[in-house]
């Protein structure tokens, strides 16, 4: 069987109406926000894109309680501020349900960048990694990780290169990016990897 490199499941709210995003190979892809909450009560609000012909067999209404399987996927984007990476969830079911809230990725790749290794103010250990996920068609995805406690120092001794799988969160976080001197509200996403680090 082959081993799964990038695989989630969200299960959550539908937070805003399916927009069209984009036309790829004569598919078109729209996109919508997927709230999906924690155990501490916050929520993150994801993105998803889906193919239109999904969309199709289902009817997604506001408030909506939505199940996602798809993979994370990253996009090198240009814009007026420059090239940025922009994060999402590619869909590849989708479906109403009942349940709790879930959010958990699976991914398994290449370290790409000399890992990061920190303290947060309150004394928390965490190592930021950007791990190099390969797809179908000779692409890769590129997805920040943040990994805490233990598993924080294990990463930090690794090297760029090195196989890394990994189970966490794809979550959503809010900051202020500096343009020009004025200050803009700016999401990024990323996976956060808290129980499990295995290299491979």
């Amino acid at each position: 069987m082959e081993q799964v490199s990038n695989h989630i499941i969200l299960r959550g709210v539908l937070a805003g109406a399916p927009v069209f995003s984009h036309e790829n190979h004569g598919r078109r892809f729209y996109r919508f926000p997927l709230e999906v909450a924690r155990l501490s009560g916050t929520a993150d609000v994801l993105p998803v894109v889906a193919d239109e012909a999904l969309l199709e067999d289902t009817v997604l209404t506001d408030g909506a309680l939505v199940e996602v399987t798809g993979q994370v996927r990253s996009c090198n984007c240009r814009s007026e501020t420059g090239r940025h990476l922009v994060i999402s969830v590619y869909a590849s079911t989708l479906g109403l349900c009942d349940g709790e809230p879930e959010n958990t990725a699976t991914l398994q790749g290449v370290i790409c960048k000399a890992p990061v290794y920190r303290r947060t103010p309150l004394g928390r250990e965490i190592c930021d990694v950007m791990l190099a996920v390969s797809r179908h068609y000779r692409r890769t995805d590129y997805l920040p990780c943040i990994l805490w406690g233990k598993s924080a120092r294990e990463a930090a001794c690794l090297s760029v290169g090195a196989p890394l799988h990994l189970t966490g969160r794809l979550q959503s976080r809010g900051y202020t990016k500096m343009v020009d001197g004025v200050p803009q509200q700016r999401v990024a996403y990323e996976i956060s990897a808290m129980e499990s680090l295995c290299p491979v």
